[in-house]
């Protein structure tokens, strides 16, 4: 099976999608599109879709008539936007793109119009998504910002899992589809960033006509008879969009200039992607730095640097411009994820609180408890440690959401061990605090995000034991409890014993309360059966004994159960320690 990939460089993904005819297929779709629609209807200022299935993957193209676009997007509003507040409630597809630090954006108004007389059938197409192969989304022109829009608008669903595939959107010749703000949306998330690929044409003016209030997102490939060069930054994108422009003449046909880019893509495979071996060498002086030296060769290789200085251009300004830039984009690149960066005082960190457990576990109250109930100054220390780490794990959760799975896959595969063991240390001791703040429902009204992924990433790439196996028994007496929501369900469990004793209580939320410690009972049963809880639950001054306390006085001696009947005989509880009791 092709496994999709992601990437943290724009000629990575440049030659990704290259070597693997990925190029070619989207823009074999939109020709084949192209001939059916002048085929069965002829030129129309509406945006054609259609959907290809391929043996390894699937294409969703959409295309738009080159000779409308220019006309339709410099008319019909032009460079009007669409703001994020205006579509908030009518138009909710992309909500999800607003944050705090980021309340709003504006989309190109033409853009928005044609993906909006396409929203009905927006359904259907996604209905023909398989997760079992890549999906490309592709477009031309205006097309293009369809293709651009109808990608964002999958990006929902890939919040929070880190292993879903993500599609890749390729357009060839598109305007730019939006504000500054909705650049800071997607640039945020560099792995959503990394799902765009725009091919632009030196002879294209439509990529060119929305400049002013627009900022550009995603990789640029820009192209010209000489070769093909990426780029990332955004501000040297609008430049070069600019400067690269070989000024298409004003009767120049349109349809040629659609036809370039085919044969941009059939030339680009017999190239080396920001390169040019024949003579670009002699535009570069033996002493010029290196990173000089390569920002030179793609500047050539879209015709920037040549023997006739340029009109109203200072190449000398563009390339020191582009080499400031690369170089503070891969020092920030360096630095925003770093699995490693603090990871030493991250282990004494983790060493303090296995010290705090055991002297927990020996004054009889476990550390939970003890953390609960504030027993003595240490505890203060504690709040410290806790902080350090969770300030860690954050940054870490965040940092890996935000960059392209390839690097993002270094959290799952060096740091998940030390993620799991954090997120069942900590989490109990985040538990504490909610409680004690005389709140209810932790897991649906409390639990912090970097929780639920830590443990969706030990779900999807670890492989937890169905079932008890003699290491686990073996070590159950020091080891964590695997759930580390456990304690959230004791004080659910605590509220629910409550609830039955108060004679306030109506039938009905003492009903609830019934089902609700049955449901518990069944969940600790279970987890001691696999030897997935700590024995700590068992000392004498934890909250789950006094559960059991509770919860037998409520029940009475005639009550049954897998797990009263368990609990009531105490040699059970040294028994389970051992990792020798026997389940029926």
């Amino acid at each position: 099976m092709t496994q999709t990939q992601y990437f943290s460089s724009g000629l990575e993904l440049a030659k990704f999608v290259v070597n693997n005819d990925i190029l070619q297929h989207a823009w074999t779709a939109i020709t084949e599109l192209c001939k059916e629609t002048s085929q069965n209807e002829g030129p129309s200022s509406s945006v054609k879709f259609k959907v290809f299935e391929l043996p390894n993957y699937t294409v969703i193209a959409f295309f738009t008539w080159p000779a409308n676009s220019k006309d339709y997007v410099q008319g019909n509003g032009g460079g009007d936007f669409v703001t994020s507040s205006t579509l908030k409630d009518s138009f909710p597809l992309f909500n999800f793109l607003c944050t705090k630090a980021n309340p709003n954006f504006s989309i190109n108004k033409p853009a928005f119009h044609l993906f909006s007389s396409i929203f009905g059938v927006l359904p259907f197409l996604k209905s023909k998504i398989d997760n079992s192969k890549p999906l490309i989304i592709t477009g031309n022109s205006l097309g293009g910002s369809v293709a651009t829009l109808f990608t964002l608008s999958l990006f929902e669903n890939f919040k929070i899992s880190t292993t879903k595939r993500r599609p890749l959107c390729i357009t060839f010749g598109s305007p730019l589809v939006g504000d500054d703000g909705l650049q800071e949306a997607i640039s945020n998330y560099p792995t959503w960033n990394s799902c765009f690929l725009h091919v632009v044409s030196d002879q294209d003016p439509v990529p060119r006509l929305l400049i002013n209030g627009y900022k550009p997102f995603g990789i640029f490939l820009l192209c010209s008879e000489l070769g093909c060069s990426c780029f990332e930054d955004p501000q040297t994108i609008l430049e070069l969009l600019m400067a690269a422009y070989s000024g298409c003449p004003e009767n120049q046909d349109p349809n040629k200039v659609f036809e370039s880019y085919g044969t941009f893509v059939e030339h680009l495979n017999r190239k080396v992607l920001c390169k040019d071996t024949t003579d670009h060498e002699s535009l570069i002086d033996w002493t010029t730095q290196p990173l000089q030296a390569g920002i030179i060769t793609k500047l050539a290789a879209i015709g920037l640097v040549r023997s006739q200085p340029l009109q109203n251009i200072d190449i000398n300004i563009i390339i020191a411009n582009t080499a400031r830039r690369e170089k503070a984009m891969a020092i920030l690149n360096k630095q925003a994820f770093d699995p490693t960066r603090g990871l030493n005082e991250i282990k004494i960190n983790m060493a303090y609180l296995e010290h705090y457990k055991k002297l927990s576990k020996d004054e009889g109250v476990g550390y939970y408890d003890r953390y609960k109930n504030g027993i003595d100054r240490s505890d203060i220390n504690v709040v410290g440690y806790m902080r350090g780490l969770t300030c860690y794990w954050e940054d870490m959760i965040d940092q890996a959401e935000k960059r392209p799975q390839t690097v993002g896959a270094s959290l799952r595969t060096r740091s998940l061990f030390g993620g799991t063991n954090y997120r069942r240390m900590i989490e109990p001791l985040d538990i504490a605090d909610y409680y004690k703040a005389g709140k209810q429902d932790y897991k649906n009204q409390g639990r912090s995000k970097h929780y639920i992924i830590l443990e969706q990433l030990l779900k999807e790439t670890g492989k937890p034991s169905s079932g008890p196996n003699e290491l686990k028994k073996q070590n159950v007496a020091s080891s964590l409890t695997e759930d580390s929501c456990f304690w959230a369900h004791v004080e659910e469990a605590l509220i629910s014993c409550k609830l039955l004793s108060s004679g306030e209580s109506s039938d009905e939320e003492k009903d609830s309360a019934k089902k609700k410690l049955i449901e518990f009972e069944k969940y600790v049963f279970d987890s001691m059966k696999n030897y997935a809880v700590s024995s700590e639950i068992f000392l004498p001054g934890s909250s789950f004994m006094k559960w059991w306390g509770e919860y037998r006085e409520i029940t009475g001696t005639s009550y049954s159960s897998s797990l009263t009947n368990l609990l009531r005989n105490d040699k059970n509880y040294e028994a389970y320690a051992n990792g020798s009791l026997e389940f029926p």
